[in-house]
């Protein structure tokens, strides 16, 4: 296979378009020991609003523990809400019953991080790539065969992968499976989670493209997630920064990377590592450690690691606010602070 480099973005990434999928005031919360009813509540996400066009791109990045995963189940309604909502296609998932819900599902796929832990491995790859259109009532016999090894031949896997097992294959060519069964149903929106960082370099790449390619075939809208910026870059058409459950900033991709607003977002992108010859950002050391979700600090709730932080911040919890198509949740920006 070839081990050509990822392709990056094309296109007026900020020209607004209509969103496909829209979360409001997202909230998730946990409780965390206490068998007795005690323990503490982990605000995994917290107050999240987001949107993503038809054929766009999301990237959503942040630190390990910061709710990335979490709000990528969130708007597939794989995790119900503590409370705000998420609307696909203008229709609010909470309400609707488990037949509508099914039927819904068939436009909402997932592409898990772990090639290894996300195939059934008692199951043939013709099971796991077909299940879904057994399920929903798409096809059945040759036909049913025939859409399987279409789908598998479009990720670059062929006719003999029908009959075998998991186990058989290597990381690369499960994580195509698993984007072979995400495509089965024609959805038009995919939550990719983590979906290259088992994977080698040259691997990922592959698989990036790939879902570059089908996005331009099929206009279908991602929410890709992932820790690795260089990564974002490359696939998102607008990136969101997550900060212990919150969105601290979002924006067109190509405006994050070329002038990161949040004091956070500037640390992230100051560690970016550059080619021989580019322009490097001064590197931001944040001092101390993340705080624990399970006690998180007032107000803003990057303050205490942050360089610019006053008064303020130790107060209030600044609002995510839009300006001119760069959005940012800092007193910084606040013309009222």
């Amino acid at each position: 296979m070839s081990t050509a480099p990822v392709k990056t973005r094309q296109g007026p990434a900020h020209q607004r378009h209509e969103p496909l999928v829209r979360a409001v005031g997202l909230t998730r919360e946990f409780r965390s020991g206490g068998i007795f009813g005690g323990g503490a509540t982990v605000k995994a996400v917290a107050g999240v609003d987001l949107q993503i066009g038809r054929g766009r791109t999301l990237g959503i990045v942040g630190e390990s523990g910061c709710g990335k995963s979490t709000l990528g189940r969130l708007l597939l309604r794989l995790l119900e809400p503590t409370s705000g909502r998420v609307e696909f296609e203008g229709v609010d998932l909470a309400t609707l019953a488990p037949a509508p819900l099914r039927a819904m599902r068939r436009h909402m796929q997932i592409v898990f991080q772990d090639p290894y832990a996300s195939l059934n491995p008692r199951m043939r790859i013709g099971r796991i790539v077909g299940e879904g259109l057994e399920v929903h009532g798409i096809c059945r016999g040759a036909e049913l065969r025939e859409t399987v090894l279409a789908l598998l031949a479009r990720v670059g896997l062929g006719a003999d992968a029908f009959g075998r097992y998991p186990h058989e294959f290597s990381g690369g060519q499960r994580q195509r499976i698993g984007i072979a069964r995400a495509l089965a149903l024609s959805p038009s929106f995919i939550v990719a989670d983590e979906p290259v960082s088992a994977l080698d370099v040259s691997v990922a790449a592959q698989i990036l493209n790939l879902l570059m390619e089908l996005q331009d075939e099929r206009g279908l809208a991602f929410a890709f997630i992932s820790h690795d910026l260089r990564v974002v870059e490359h696939v998102s058409h607008d990136v969101a920064v997550m900060y212990l459950g919150r969105i601290v900033e979002v924006a067109p991709a190509e405006r994050i990377y070329a002038a990161p607003q949040h004091p956070y977002t500037q640390a992230l992108m100051s560690a970016v590592p550059t080619v021989e010859g580019a322009a490097r950002r001064q590197r931001i050391v944040l001092g101390g450690d993340v705080p624990s979700p399970m006690a998180p600090p007032p107000g803003c709730p990057f303050h205490p690691r942050c360089p610019a932080a006053f008064d303020r911040c130790r107060i209030d919890v600044p609002a995510l606010i839009d300006r001119d198509g760069h959005a940012t949740a800092c007193h910084l920006y606040d013309t009222q602070a």
